[in-house]
């Protein structure tokens, strides 16, 4: 009797690129495509915005993802190879991620609750800049905040939207989430905060009728916010798989010397 492989029953998603449906015509034929529900592992063929995507989709699943690049950035992807691909699966190390969960309540009082593996962001939603007010775990720290916005990344986000705003570059298993300002106008100097990962952030829209502001959980936008409340959701824990030297942690740290 042959043993099951710990990877036998695998699901495989691709997003629409002709690069990564062709890969996934060639590994169907190769290992099988079971339906996620009854897989042992889910494999993105894609680039990171079909691992945010999968991520987001088998959130509450338990299902190890391990991603394949074949699209555009592939921070979060493995290299793509059509070869040995259960060994590879076996032997990849798994490193877990929470999400951020963002609560955020309109003009009209509706509650917005999204989920966000990446950031939480705040924007402004015309030519005026936001003004807002943030609290960390019930204290004011920042009375008055004039910005295009502010955003709250997870590590596994720090090197997304994050960087881009000059925020800070996280290891994975850091237990930190970076608060980023966007292009902030006064104070002028701030460069954004570490906030220990069982932060309760919230911040709060002033003159929203003014210079309204859109809040924004990775892809799921809320307008015309006046709070937004972010905390990360220690109930979900995501399991994503690399190849040993390919890391999570070791792109991070690849990342913050610029290769």
């Amino acid at each position: 009797m042959t043993t099951p492989k710990p990877y036998d029953r695998i699901a495989f998603v691709a997003s629409a690129s002709a690069e990564a449906q062709e890969a996934l015509a060639h590994l169907v034929v190769l290992y099988g495509n079971h339906d996620p529900s009854n897989a042992d592992v889910v494999v993105a063929l894609g680039g990171d915005g079909l691992m945010l995507q999968t991520l987001h989709q088998q959130m509450h699943s338990g299902k190890p993802i391990y991603g394949m690049h074949r699209g555009t950035v592939g921070f979060l992807m493995n290299e793509f190879s059509t070869h040995d691909l259960q060994e590879r699966l076996a032997a990849a190390r798994e490193t877990l991620i929470n999400p951020l969960l963002m609560r955020a309540t309109d003009i009209h009082g509706a509650v917005h609750l999204h989920h966000a593996i990446n950031e939480v962001a705040l924007f402004r939603q015309t030519h005026q800049a936001a003004r807002l007010r943030i609290l960390i775990d019930e204290h004011e720290r920042m009375p008055e905040l004039i910005a295009d916005g502010i955003l709250v990344a997870t590590p596994a986000g720090s090197t997304a939207y994050n960087l881009s705003a000059q925020g800070p570059i996280l290891p994975i298993n850091a237990a930190l989430l970076a608060l980023t300002p966007i292009s902030p106008f006064r104070p002028r100097r701030w460069r954004g905060a570490l906030l220990p990962n069982t932060a309760f952030v919230v911040i709060e829209v002033l003159e929203g009728d003014k210079r309204p502001v859109a809040a924004v959980a990775d892809h799921d936008e809320a307008r015309d916010v006046r709070r937004v409340e972010v905390l990360s959701d220690k109930t979900i824990s995501m399991r994503m798989l690399f190849d040993p030297g390919h890391s999570l942690d070791e792109r991070i740290v690849r990342e913050q010397f610029g290769y």
